[in-house]
């Protein structure tokens, strides 16, 4: 089941499309009520985006339903998130950026690992997006399933779904929060880009 967009457009903060992929047949439109607290999540984030891209993610035991993260902080911003969860992942040319601007000195930090014939490998992978875009290949993909039964922190009678493996070529995902049991960054390149130096170096 594959599925492209010419035009992704942003993620309204109340709908999800599976993998956030626009004009997914598997997706349609999946709503959640902030209003009443729903799907909340006990993690904090600062608040700051990243950005991650790869030429190629190949992914065994692929889950995604709807949360929330907030901010540190008693009144701390809550950011309606889309969670996906990955049992195992290979990423291709991965490069992850985020912005760490000075006053007055842009700042970007880049992170590359994956480039040669071995990819970037992660165990448990637990992603909280705002977005992402690129080409994406499900194999028996269930739709629609209740979120709490695909994690038991997610809210029961909220949208899920899950596959057996996917695939997305052209990965662009700005994210809030990851974390993973084990993370191999084979061949890793880490750069600190200031000034002039950090104009488009960014993923994308």
């Amino acid at each position: 089941m594959q599925e492209r967009s010419d035009n992704p457009g942003r993620t309204r903060w109340r709908r999800f499309a599976a993998m956030m992929v626009p004009a997914t047949a598997a997706a349609g439109v999946i709503l959640f009520g902030m209003s009443t607290g729903a799907i909340a999540s006990d993690i904090t984030v600062s608040g700051q985006t990243f950005k991650i891209g790869a030429e190629r993610l190949e992914g065994d035991g692929f889950k995604q339903y709807g949360g929330i993260v907030r901010e540190k902080g008693k009144d701390g911003k809550v950011h309606p998130v889309a969670i996906s969860e990955i049992s195992s992942a290979e990423l291709y040319k991965l490069c992850q950026s985020v912005r760490a601007d000075l006053p007055g000195l842009p700042v970007v930090l880049t992170i590359n690992a994956g480039e040669g014939k071995e990819p970037a490998r992660a165990k448990d992978l637990f992603i909280a997006m705002d977005d992402l875009q690129g080409n994406a290949t499900f194999t028996n993909i269930r739709i629609g399933r209740d979120a709490s039964d695909l994690n038991p922190t997610a809210q029961a009678g909220s949208f899920g779904q899950n596959s057996d493996h996917v695939t997305i070529t052209g990965l662009r995902q700005t994210s809030r929060y990851t974390t993973a049991a084990t993370f191999n960054l084979t061949g890793l390149r880490l750069k600190v880009n200031v000034g002039d130096d950090a104009k488009g170096k960014e993923c994308f």
